[in-house]
């Protein structure tokens, strides 16, 4: 774990280091970036099986998450010969008006414990291209796996005769966060994690008129419509509830469903919940593992607990398993109002609430009367009320799904959401813009 003292040594490093990389011309940039995705695909099992170790998701899901640091060099790489702003016309006489894009400098790169790897790989990668230098502190509970691809990267930034320090890292709590917040030579901060903390960051830094990329809680909804297809949703609301035990920020948390279909969708998800293979992630044919943390099954049994309170029925799960690790059951919650306090709190547990609907117009308003604005869906046949949902009156979400589950994420569109969510943006589209300044 590093010190104040560590960290401002690799503060001043990173800060040298950029002035080596900040000269390097893009294309070059960018193939270094794809010797890094090489040298990721080379170790991709064994980086796959510490995080499966370490964070505790299931060994696809911890593969998965290195494929995608992969993919996103891929992505990087081609980016780094087509970044460019316009040359405009210019209203004086023979004078040109452009606008160029240059390297904001050190990005500082906060990452939580349920992607240790691949929310690094969205903002290094990309960072990289573009001209800047990072300095990354993964969460505490996973640091194995941020020196190891610490280590995977040093060396083939050394191996191109680049300083290390172009990839830095200072593992530690929140004693590191905060000085990274509060730093002045920290040009761009991007944090994942919680709402609560990113409030603290976001205003730490605005505080010195500094720049942030915030990718905060999720909240998120899949709203079943009397034509839907079942055969497509109860699969993928079992996904978006059930995945990584309910660990991510775009886990389905809410599931409202049309009267006519809420009976019936319910039974066929309790008995496919009852199919879930639970055990160690390392097995293949595990689906589900445990939680992170000791903290995160007391929450889970504290949400259970209110939601009972609040007028809810546990119709499947809702206990803690009896086994060794931090493992709890997969658990569908029904008879709550929309608006109940419990429904309105993420808790990042595998907990679903299954809620009841009656016209589109009022389950378009729930689904965004939550703070949170990250990920949303909707299973329906009928494409007017589609182009609704995807308009200014529909889902005011920043990933906004249609027959397809709310969690995943593809690298190619901008990642993130609005109001509490943080209103950050990283991976493709036109994310790169926010680790630049533009110069007119």
């Amino acid at each position: 774990q590093a010190s104040l003292e560590d960290y401002e040594e690799t503060v001043k490093k990173a800060k040298e280091a950029w002035k080596v990389w900040a000269d390097i011309p893009a294309p070059k940039r960018g193939e270094i970036v794809r010797q890094i995705g090489d040298a990721l695909r080379q170790k991709i099992k064994v980086l796959g099986s510490l995080v499966s170790l370490e964070m505790g998701k299931i060994l696809v899901e911890g593969v998965g998450e290195v494929q995608e640091y992969v993919d996103v060099c891929d992505y990087a790489v081609g980016l780094s010969r087509m970044i460019g702003g316009p040359i405009l016309p210019s209203e004086r006489p023979g004078h040109a008006l452009i606008e160029q894009w240059n390297p904001v400098g050190l990005v500082g790169i906060i990452t939580a414990f349920n992607f240790p790897v691949a929310v690094y790989g969205w903002n290094s990668a990309i960072a990289m291209i573009c001209g800047n230098a990072c300095l990354w502190k993964g969460a505490p509970t996973t640091s194995l796996i941020s020196v190891a691809v610490t280590k995977i990267i040093a060396k083939v930034l050394e191996d191109n005769n680049v300083p290390g320090a172009v990839c830095s890292l200072a593992c530690g709590g929140a004693e590191i966060g905060t000085a990274m917040a509060r730093d002045e030579r920290m040009d761009l901060l991007s944090f994942t994690g919680s709402t609560k903390v990113g409030k603290q960051v976001a205003l730490m830094v605005q505080e010195r008129f500094g720049r942030s990329l915030l990718e905060l809680g999720g909240n998120n909804a899949i709203i079943v419509f009397e034509d839907a297809d079942l055969n497509l949703v109860i699969p993928s609301a079992l996904f978006a509830a059930v995945g990584t035990a309910g660990q991510r920020c775009t886990t389905a948390r809410r599931l409202f469903l049309h009267e006519s279909v809420h009976d019936e969708v319910v039974e066929k998800l309790v008995k496919a919940y009852a199919q879930v293979r639970i055990g160690d992630p390392w097995d293949s044919d595990t689906l589900y593992g445990p939680l992170h943390t000791k903290e995160a099954v007391k929450m889970y049994l504290d949400a259970v607990e209110q939601a009972k309170q609040q007028g809810g029925s546990v119709v499947c799960g809702g206990k803690v398993i009896n086994r060794p690790g931090n493992y709890v059951e997969p658990t569908i919650v029904t008879g709550l109002p929309h608006n109940a306090p419990i429904v309105h709190t993420e808790t990042f547990a595998p907990i679903l609430y299954v809620l009841k609907f009656k016209a589109e117009e009022e389950v378009f308003a729930w689904n965004n009367e939550v703070k949170q604005g990250l990920s949303s869906s909707i299973f329906t046949k009928d494409l007017g009320r589609i182009f609704r949902w995807l308009g200014p009156k529909g889902s005011d979400c920043g990933i906004v799904n249609v027959n397809i589950p709310t969690s995943g994420a593809e690298i190619g569109g901008a990642f993130g959401g609005e109001k509490h969510t943080g209103g950050g943006r990283e991976s493709g589209s036109d994310s790169w813009k926010l680790y630049m300044r533009r110069s007119t």
